[in-house]
């Protein structure tokens, strides 16, 4: 079990600290071009590269996007409730409770524990998490949402595009195969370093505080996750897969989006951080847990 373990957590954190490390001894990482590739060539190619090659019932599918939407649900009303309790302002800190690290962290995790049948549940998952993101999550943080946003998001027309030929059993031509494949092949470990980057320069402002919000984020979902799964009857992998997801630490983009509308991004850099390293130190469990 040690050994499965470390096949699991250990190369997460090998390519997460060597991003830290690069960070830290001052080299660049262009925010703006990492983000930029990931978002515009690397997920989608990941996503139509992971879909288009399905082995599992299109109906699971289906049933993934129901929980997910369901999931996310559970994390706002559980959001709203401690924002209420500790008197926080709802357009700092519940983006941080709603929305989890499924793409950095989350992506990688499930492909080596469920391999590339949970990927697909996986990406499933953080296509949801990723559309409500950039939709309600920014729209909590600037105060009004804009769904014409999903139509300057590739990733929806990637997932269109799949869709296409998942649902017509199309055979999609190996040479575009090869080249999502290829394009897809750079988006994890970017995320990984990008996220080890972006970690190297950020700072822990109200330890305390950050540290009950990343409880929750963590804690909470968990228990939302589980319960939300068990509602719907998820067993096995896709179970373990909606766990893994939901019990990420805090996104990054919930940083960027913080400091881009000036709500008090000091304060959700400090979340990003404590809930990561507290992720570090649950990962073992939670490994466990869903195998």
């Amino acid at each position: 079990m040690l050994a499965t373990l470390s096949a699991i957590i250990l190369p997460i954190l090998i390519v997460s600290a060597l991003g830290f490390v690069w960070g830290r001894m001052g080299h660049q990482l262009e925010p703006r071009l990492v983000t930029a590739l990931v978002t515009t060539i690397g997920t989608p190619s990941l996503v139509a590269s992971t879909l288009t090659g399905l082995t599992v019932d299109t109906t699971i599918l289906g049933q993934m996007v129901l929980v997910a939407f369901s999931v996310f649900a559970g994390f706002a009303v559980l959001g709203i409730i401690v924002c209420k309790a500790m008197k926080l302002p709802l357009h700092s800190f519940l983006p941080s409770l709603m929305f989890p690290n499924t793409g950095n962290m989350g992506l990688p995790l499930v492909l080596f524990a469920f391999g590339q049948t949970g990927l697909a549940l996986a990406i499933v998952f953080f296509v949801v998490s990723i559309t409500l993101q950039f939709t309600i999550g920014i729209g909590i943080a600037s105060g009004s949402a804009d769904l014409r946003r999903l139509l300057k998001m590739p990733l929806i027309y990637a997932v269109v595009f799949s869709l296409i030929f998942v649902l017509t059993d199309w055979p999609v031509p190996l040479w575009l195969s090869n080249t999502l494949s290829l394009l897809g092949g750079l988006t994890i470990p970017l995320m990984l370093i990008a996220l080890g980057v972006s970690l190297s320069q950020l700072h822990v402002r109200s330890l305390g505080r950050a540290a009950i919000l990343s409880v929750v984020r963590l804690g909470g979902g968990f228990l939302v996750s589980y319960g939300v799964s068990r509602a719907f009857g998820l067993e096995g992998a896709a179970l373990g897969v909606v766990v893994l997801q939901s019990t990420m630490p805090v996104a990054v983009f919930n940083y960027l989006f913080a400091e881009l509308y000036r709500r008090e991004p000091e304060e959700v850099a400090g979340i990003v951080v404590v809930s990561t390293v507290m992720s570090f130190v649950t990962l073992p469990l939670l490994i466990l847990f869903v195998l």
